[in-house]
């Protein structure tokens, strides 16, 4: 029996060969995977005594040769491929142990060129790989070290089930599958190519998906955006309500001073800002004092201690931040179900297409990530808004863009008054974002109002000119522009257009 063992990744990988000579498998391997296993004390013949050629061209060139993949990919059912093998001086490998080079690691690091990430695009590597998993019947092949254990407990008990020869077969094609798309994604120019490569590896089984009764797993590099630091595994549910509330906080630069939101099935509940941690969540959570029971929190400073008190008189799912203080960490701890998370890096600055499931496919756009600009902040009323009201505008308009539409958000210079999200008509949303206010006990007087889209009809203005808001702004765009102008204008209300829309699905 013959192994061949080549990988990158090298967990591992001096047990499994020991377990495998140990079986009276002879063990082939090349470059490093061979100096590492000599130094083990494992016994290793060369790839170039096998193939009967030295490695040439630095490295690109030392498996690709009919005495490896002879070896591999003959049927042994098949009495001329084995005929064929004796011919040539073949002997068969019944086992491949490959992984790749790491090109996505490569890549990740900002300061790469394009020459070295050219140099970690293995071709040997994923050759082998592909004729193992396609004569998986006869080969063993095993990309991932996590399975050597298994592996190994198979072949001493000769239990090598046809089911584990598939299982580790499809393993192998997403690997290579996962490699190419990493390299054609690197290269690509176009970032809507006429095919999409996108390859993901499981990062865990999720317990369930949006309910109960449906199976559910994240796949993909979440966790180096956040580390758990306390609580129970993270849900379908909490995964999306963090993404949205982490896009949402990084909207305030935490050198301008602290900012803090609080989510509810990835709408926000109320969002403030502050000179302190504390500050700026007494301003959130006055928004509505009922919805963020079980909600999900995110400061964009450390959490310190007086925060820490003040979140643990209500029940969260989830608290973010990108630090917390040894004595606030420890209070938070104190409630088993409550999940602590530390963000690692700005989800804000993930490159990259945002993607959303369709039958038969995916809907791929760019992340709704522009600032507004001060050439498209225009005043299209008489009166222009104050200093204090275009703060409260500004305010409100980074909040807008992450509530569901239709969106229409009441706020002041440094919070959020009242909120609503995802109606069918936009003066509904309206309507309940002034119920909501009036229900928190929250005066609307001189407050300034962001709608995500276009009011259609003026009833949206003169709905939260009613309540007390003062300015207005929207990205304009409707047929009845001037319609709703002239009302602002007879309200006495400021509006600003921005010609750029923040619907949100």
């Amino acid at each position: 029996m013959r192994a061949l063992l080549s990988v990158s990744d090298k967990r591992g990988i001096e047990a499994f060969a020991a377990g495998l000579a140990e079986l009276g498998y002879e063990i082939i391997s090349t470059g490093n995977t061979a100096r590492a296993l000599t130094t083990a004390g494992v016994p290793v013949r060369p790839v170039s005594d096998i193939t009967g050629f030295p490695e040439i061209l630095d490295g690109r060139v030392k498996t690709l040769h009919p005495a490896v993949h002879g070896g591999i990919l003959a049927r042994r059912d098949s009495p001329a491929h084995m005929a064929a093998l004796v011919d040539h001086g073949i002997a068969p490998i019944d086992l491949v142990a490959v992984n790749l080079y790491p090109f996505a690691a490569t890549i990740a690091r900002p300061e790469v060129t394009l020459a070295e990430a050219i140099e970690q695009i293995d071709v040997g590597g994923p050759a082998m790989v592909r004729a193992a998993a396609k004569n998986h019947e006869s080969v063993l092949v095993v990309v991932n070290p996590d399975d050597y254990d298994a592996v190994l407990a198979a072949l001493r008990m000769r239990t090598v089930s046809p089911e584990l020869r598939r299982q580790l077969a499809g393993r192998a094609f997403a690997h290579t599958a996962a490699y190419d798309a990493a390299i054609a994604a690197y290269l690509a120019h176009d970032p809507f190519p006429a095919t999409l490569p996108l390859a993901f590896h499981k990062a865990q089984d999720l317990r369930y998906g949006e309910n109960p009764h449906q199976r559910a797993a994240l796949y993909g590099d979440f966790h180096t955006f956040f580390e758990q630091l306390h609580g129970r595994e993270l849900s379908y549910i909490n995964i999306l309500d963090i993404a949205a509330v982490q896009e949402l906080v990084e909207e305030f630069d935490p050198q301008a001073g602290a900012a803090l939101a609080i989510v509810k099935h990835t709408n926000p509940c109320g969002v403030g800002f502050g000179t302190t941690p504390l500050e700026a969540w007494e301003k959130a959570f006055a928004t509505d004092r009922e919805a963020p029971f079980g909600g999900i929190i995110a400061v964009n400073q450390p959490l310190d201690l007086p925060l820490a008190q003040a979140i643990d008189e209500i029940f969260s799912e989830i608290v973010i931040a990108p630090a917390f203080a040894a004595d606030a960490l420890a209070l938070l701890r104190t409630k088993k179900n409550r999940r602590l998370m530390r963000a690692l890096r700005p989800v804000s600055r993930e490159r990259g297409l945002a993607y959303h499931s369709v039958p038969g496919g995916i809907l791929a756009q760019e992340p709704d990530r522009a600032p507004l600009a001060e050439e498209s902040f225009q005043v299209v009323t008489r009166r222009a808004p104050t200093d204090d009201e275009v703060h409260a505008l500004r305010f409100a308009w980074r909040v807008v863009k992450y509530v569901k539409s239709n969106a229409i958000v009441f706020a002041g210079a440094d919070r959020t008054l009242g909120i609503g999200a995802g109606q069918m008509s936009r003066v509904d949303s309206a309507r309940v974002a002034v119920w909501k206010a009036q229900h928190a006990s929250l005066l609307l007087a001189g407050s300034a109002v962001a709608s995500d889209a276009m009011f259609p009809f003026p009833d949206g203005v003169e709905t939260v000119a009613a309540a007390g808001a003062t300015a207005v702004i929207q990205p304009g765009g409707s047929v009845r522009d001037s319609d709703v102008i002239a009302a602002a204008d007879r309200l006495g209300i400021a509006m600003v257009f921005t010609g750029q829309r923040h619907f949100r699905h």
